[in-house]
């Protein structure tokens, strides 16, 4: 029996930091792992975790049709050079022309829709393309997993998947191990800070996040105001790196960079900002953080409040409203710094019981279990010679 896994994503970036725990899952049961995603400086961990990883350019921001049609030619050679017991599908393309490719090929599909990004804010005609290529490729997929009940019940609502393949997600899971629940290192005697991690995004509420900053700061003038987050260049959302800098010069916001390890900027802050009105998943940047006892702030919006119980861990804001989230930041301030921290541990137990990683693990466990016993993994010899699809890497010895 063929015992290989296929995981696509759009960047390699996303499989590193979403999907590391996953692979040494499923290595762990025996399954060896091939990762396909356009090369970027994140490959070489996932040879470093054990993978093959194949480097399939595609168009994450564009809808050319050529491209497009291109992008599905190439996966339906990779799988049919690799026959994956199970193909797993992340992010819009891969889960629409990876999948489709392995439906025309009878590989069993296990789908994640992990948010649905700026595609689904407005109701245009992009977002009705989206519709019809999700409609298309998820139907006779084995499992469609959505990491938030609204999203599922879009899904379902607008037909565009059945509701008897489909199951819910907490999110991408947190290993609990790697985010310690911690103590704020200063109570008194320094600015509060408040981070924001997220891709700086226009649609992370980075702008609401700015002009909220500025309004605090007219009342306690000392408030610190972190962002956290790589830069897309090549996103029409993205904010440019002149506004970054022009905000800096002003003394609202300090910028911290990107980083693959939040955990020590995680420990310095007092609380954790995301005033996104971005379709997202569960973010995980609110996970992380509730799971290392912070308080949060996010918007009352698909996917934020799955994280926050407002009033409990955290507090709600209205999306796009910079004054609410300035008038939310305030009273996170005047908190008595013991409540904050009764919040943070909230926060903690609520991570532990809803969102540890072990749970989504499980899951794909047990789909992967379920198609095997139903005899849907096909068996199918690998091929040795080369993959037409992608370029190939592998770990070599030095």
């Amino acid at each position: 029996m063929n015992r290989t896994i296929m995981l696509s994503s759009n960047t390699a970036w996303s499989i590193v930091n979403f999907r590391s725990g996953l692979i040494r899952h499923l290595q762990s049961d025996g399954y060896s792992v091939v990762a396909v995603a356009p090369h970027d400086a994140h490959a070489p961990r996932l040879i470093d975790l054990g993978c093959r990883f194949i480097d399939l350019p595609m168009d994450n921001h564009g809808t050319h049709p050529g491209r497009d049609m291109l992008l599905l030619a190439r996966y339906l050679r990779l799988l049919k050079a690799l026959r994956p017991s199970v193909y797993l599908g992340y992010t819009v393309k891969p889960n629409v022309y990876g999948s489709l490719a392995a439906h025309a090929l009878r590989i069993p599909v296990v789908n994640n829709i992990a948010g649905l990004g700026s595609a689904f804010v407005e109701n245009n005609l992009l977002t009705r393309i989206v519709q019809a290529l999700y409609k298309c490729s998820l139907r006779g997929s084995e499992r469609v997993f959505f990491q938030n009940g609204e999203d599922r019940e879009l899904f379902i609502r607008s037909g565009l998947v059945g509701a008897d393949s489909t199951d819910r997600l907490p999110g991408s899971g947190v290993d609990l191990s790697r985010y310690p629940a911690r103590a704020p290192s200063v109570l008194h005697g320094r600015p509060f800070r408040f981070l924001l991690v997220a891709r700086v995004l226009r649609s992370k509420g980075i702008v609401e996040y700015v002009e909220a900053a500025r309004a605090v700061r007219r009342h306690v003038s000392n408030a610190r105001f972190q962002l956290l987050g790589f830069v897309e260049k090549r996103d029409r959302n993205a904010i440019p790196v002149e506004d970054i800098r022009a905000w800096e010069r002003e003394g609202v916001l300090d910028y911290l960079g990107g980083t693959d390890d939040v955990v020590p900027f995680l420990a310095e802050a007092d609380c954790v900002v995301l005033p996104s009105y971005y379709r997202e998943g569960v973010p995980r940047a609110l996970l992380e953080a509730a799971a290392m006892a912070r308080p949060l702030i996010a918007s009352d919006a698909v996917g934020c409040r799955d994280a926050v119980d407002d009033g409990i861990n955290g507090f709600l804001c209205k999306p796009k409203n910079a004054n609410d989230l300035a008038q939310k930041m305030l009273a996170m301030i005047r908190l008595d710094p013991r409540v904050r921290i009764h919040m943070g541990m909230a926060g903690r137990r609520k991570v532990e019981a809803e969102f540890d990683e072990r749970l989504v693990l499980n899951k794909y466990s047990d789909v992967i279990r379920a198609i095997e016993q139903n005899g849907r993994i096909r068996q199918g010899r690998q091929r040795t010679g080369s993959v037409s699809g992608g370029r190939e890497y592998a770990r070599t010895e030095d």
